[in-house]
């Protein structure tokens, strides 16, 4: 299975969410006549149940404890406790590095409530760095991504655990929500799906911008915004590129750099302020608010053809450049190449698209003298020999052919030069140039 992407740029863990249960009560005993109090959550009735639970989790030592609750939960599977009992066990399991455990115990949490946000944390920050370990990846990080956005549905109605302050549930939301966005951001990722990865990866890493871990979503949150662009609306992405690439360590580090580099100059036009952008983004998190990139607008052919009259003598000029002028330009500046082309013989080399040799007067050939359309295998000369080519001396079609022509006439569009006087040439003569439209150098 090919390695997921992200795999050399794996960085530190987050920290581990803390593994904390509601402290169960024992109920006191009731006089047959005293007035019922009012039921408390999680309360115990059992006193051997309650012994039972307060010794397994008052073990210090984690195969201790694991032995304590797996023995707890075979004894009272009906426990008003369970939920916390393998709450406790999954962390304990997990502390005692048994993954398989850990996520059996994580899938039994679930079991007895779906929503309980750190058994849905472990699996989906698990789950992710199984696919980035390329662990079975495909399926891996679809069932991280699953968790992802279950436990972020979950976090809209979360209630906070009964003993738990509010600070540290509010952190406890903090990591949770990071570790959901990064998971569901980085399988909408790979699922080419680059509106939801930018939306849950950009939450990631909102969540925690300084911390320099936050490389691990930031990185395919820059791919996600540049997948497809970068365009005016996306240009956060060369923002992320350029702070992933501050953020990044060892070899990544180039790789990240020149990537982003090459994407910012196709964006801007030239790497004229790439280095300031490094600069910003290695002490600045997150893009500023009116954060901009000036886009690079090509000029159009018409502007091509003038700058072209303008920088280079006609008789300088390859075929792709007569052609673009002849088929682009202004009226004037077609009539400043065609003035200088018409009845002149020019020698030159083009590649054989189709021979015509029945005539016994002169052979006609159809050419590409553009190297686009020896690609496309598209005639842009229509040339008549002098005479007719003898047999010996007749080149094959799907050939290159080196000639003298006469031009007498052209059509703009779609472009076709006719010349005559055609005659054939034994000493070399320059290959067709491609007739792409260039771009001017940027400043």
């Amino acid at each position: 299975m090919k390695k997921i992407f992200f795999a050399m740029l794996l960085v530190a863990a987050v920290t581990a969410v803390a593994q904390t249960a509601s402290s169960p009560t024992q109920a006191a005993p009731q006089s047959p006549t005293a007035t019922p109090a009012a039921p408390q959550k999680k309360e115990i009735k059992d006193p051997a149940e309650y012994n039972a639970y307060v010794g397994s989790v008052q073990q210090t030592d984690a195969a201790a404890k694991i032995s304590g609750l797996e023995a707890f939960l075979t004894q009272y599977p009906n426990s008003v406790m369970k939920e916390d009992a393998l709450e406790l066990l999954m962390g304990a399991y997990q502390q005692t590095g048994n993954q398989a455990k850990t996520l059996d115990t994580a899938q039994k949490v679930l079991l007895v409530n779906p929503c309980n946000i750190r058994a849905l944390a472990l699996l989906a920050y698990t789950k992710r760095a199984m696919a980035e370990a390329n662990q079975n990846p495909k399926q891996n990080l679809a069932d991280a991504g699953q968790a992802g956005e279950k436990g972020l549905s979950c976090l809209q109605t979360a209630a906070k655990p009964d003993g738990m302050p509010p600070a540290d549930w509010e952190k406890l939301k903090t990591q949770t929500a990071i570790i959901f966005n990064g998971a569901a951001g980085i399988n909408a990722y790979q699922a080419k799906d680059y509106a939801n990865a930018q939306k849950y990866l950009r939450a990631s890493v909102e969540g925690d911008p300084a911390n320099p871990t936050v490389l691990r979503d930031m990185y395919p949150l820059a791919l996600a915004y540049l997948a497809a662009g970068p365009t005016e609306k996306d240009v956060d992405g060369l923002f992320f590129i350029a702070r992933a690439s501050n953020l990044a360590q060892g070899a990544g580090k180039a790789q990240i750099a020149k990537f982003g580099l090459s994407k910012y100059t196709k964006y801007h036009g030239s790497e004229e302020g790439w280095s300031d952008l490094l600069a910003k983004t290695a002490t600045t998190p997150l893009p500023p608010a009116g954060f901009t990139i000036t886009k690079y607008v090509p000029p159009t052919p018409a502007e091509q053809a003038a700058a072209l009259i303008k920088s280079k003598k006609v008789e300088e000029m390859s075929f792709a450049e007569w052609q673009l002028v002849l088929s682009e330009g202004t009226p004037e500046d077609a009539d400043k190449v065609w003035t200088v082309l018409k009845g002149k013989p020019l020698q030159m080399a083009a590649h054989i698209i189709s021979i015509d040799s029945s005539s016994k007067t002169a052979t006609k050939l159809q050419l590409a003298g553009s190297e686009d359309d020896v690609e496309a295998k598209r005639a842009d000369i229509d040339l008549t020999m002098s005479a007719a080519i003898p047999p010996k001396q007749m080149p094959k079609e799907d050939t290159d052919f080196q000639f003298e022509g006469t031009p007498v006439s052209y059509v703009a569009k779609p472009f076709v030069m006719t010349m005559n006087q055609g005659a054939l040439l034994v000493k070399s003569v320059p290959k067709p140039k491609p007739a792409v439209r260039k771009k001017p150098a940027a400043h």
